[in-house]
């Protein structure tokens, strides 16, 4: 069951975390939302407020690790617990290997596996603690198959992909954790990318087959919604488009 529950997103300002904590909220859970851009947050949240659903929100960077512990802090301090992590906060700068773009293989790191990272070791002593708790973690059909230009964001959602099926298997009888695999989706990624030409292949690519992101917060919406007993361990879901 969805409502009353306690629900942290990263990356909640756009795309993909927007349209999950705008649906969850719909279902009656309690968001506390997380990114970098303060205002985005506050227009993201305040939505939520006059749509009748309970909201807060923390301006965050989950490359630092206090960061996302202040996060799962305010969860806390705020609504009294935490039910749900949904670690989706991810960038995909991706170029060819020979650009060298070594700040770019840096980020995507930080952000999209250290980001996981800390968010585990903050939120896993609070779920210990209550004897429940859930991890849910954005991962990408690249994780499973790499082309040219995303040798690296491959690498790391692999990366993530790993690590969410060590972390199930550890928790496993105690608490859940879920891997989602979207597809193109349509968000602002693209925006990431500094090559004009592969940017511009990648904006073709999802006016071709992009699902909106509404279609994975309903997927991620499944696994919360599943009775207690249940862990549904990994979700792939793409556009009937997409090859």
């Amino acid at each position: 069951m969805i409502a009353g529950k306690v629900v942290a997103v990263t990356g909640a300002s756009s795309g993909i975390g927007e349209a999950t904590a705008a649906y969850l909220a719909r279902r009656g859970a309690k968001l506390v939302l997380g990114a970098r851009g303060a205002d985005k947050l506050h227009e993201v949240c305040r939505r939520i407020v006059d749509a009748g659903g309970e909201a807060d929100f923390v301006a965050i960077d989950v490359a630092r690790r206090e960061d996302v512990a202040m996060l799962v802090a305010r969860s806390q301090d705020r609504f009294g617990r935490l039910d749900v992590l949904i670690n989706n906060a991810g960038v995909m700068p991706i170029g060819k290997l020979d650009d060298l773009a070594v700040d770019d293989w840096e980020r995507m790191i930080d952000v999209n596996v250290k980001g996981v990272l800390w968010g585990v070791a903050a939120a896993l002593p609070v779920f210990r603690a209550q004897k429940s708790g859930h991890f849910i973690t954005i991962a990408s059909t690249a994780a499973k198959r790499t082309v040219p230009t995303m040798a690296v964001y491959s690498g790391t959602k692999a990366a993530v992909a790993a690590i969410m099926d060590g972390l199930r298997q550890e928790i496993a009888g105690e608490l859940r954790a879920t891997t989602i695999f979207p597809g193109y989706t349509e968000t602002n990624f693209a925006s990431h990318v500094r090559d004009v030409d592969l940017r511009a292949q990648l904006e073709k690519s999802g006016e071709a087959f992009a699902m909106p992101p509404a279609a994975v917060a309903e997927a991620i919406a499944h696994a919360i919604d599943q009775p207690d007993g249940v862990n549904v361990g990994e979700i792939v879901i793409r556009s009937r488009a997409q090859p």
